[in-house]
């Protein structure tokens, strides 16, 4: 199921399972995990993109292999917050996804993840060669991380509410 509200996605997630989460760019995919206290986001790999069936197989593999409970893809908006085609190409990327997989899927808002990667990147003094290899995945932890966040926010908005 696509979740649109944090906080459904949230209430969907199953117990104790980490998040995987998608910097989904023209010709990479950045995939992050997360812990499964959904506290620490860690970048894992970039997917090079093929056509979505390969694509969405690898997705699949990582899915199945770490017991992933969600899907955060992130929603690249123009800098306005609307929405334009690359938008468009990641609701339907979770759309098609969605049909091959039951795993609940959420969307955040990436603007500027990749700005904030390649400072990380930067500041840690990273070659220019490394910081093509790993910039797509360490994007994407700044993604789930946003989520992840969020989350915490949320049980602790739900806990001051329940006492």
């Amino acid at each position: 199921m696509i979740y649109d509200d944090m906080t459904e996605f949230a209430a969907a997630l199953p117990a104790m399972r980490a998040l995987i989460g998608l910097d989904l760019g023209e010709k990479t995919i950045g995939v992050a995990v997360s812990d499964q206290m959904l506290s620490v986001a860690s970048p894992l790999q970039t997917v090079r993109r093929k056509k979505f069936s390969l694509d969405a197989a690898q997705v699949v593999a990582i899915i199945e292999q770490r017991q992933i409970g969600g899907l955060v893809l992130g929603l690249p908006r123009n800098m306005d917050g609307s929405e334009g085609p690359r938008c468009q190409s990641t609701r339907a990327f979770a759309r098609n996804f969605n049909r091959l997989h039951a795993l609940p899927i959420s969307f955040w808002d990436e603007r500027l993840s990749t700005v904030a990667a390649e400072r990380a990147l930067l500041e840690a003094d990273t070659s220019r060669k490394r910081r093509a290899q790993v910039i797509d995945h360490v994007a994407a932890s700044y993604i789930l991380q946003g989520a992840l966040d969020r989350f915490q926010h949320i049980k602790a908005t739900e806990h001051r509410q329940s006492t």
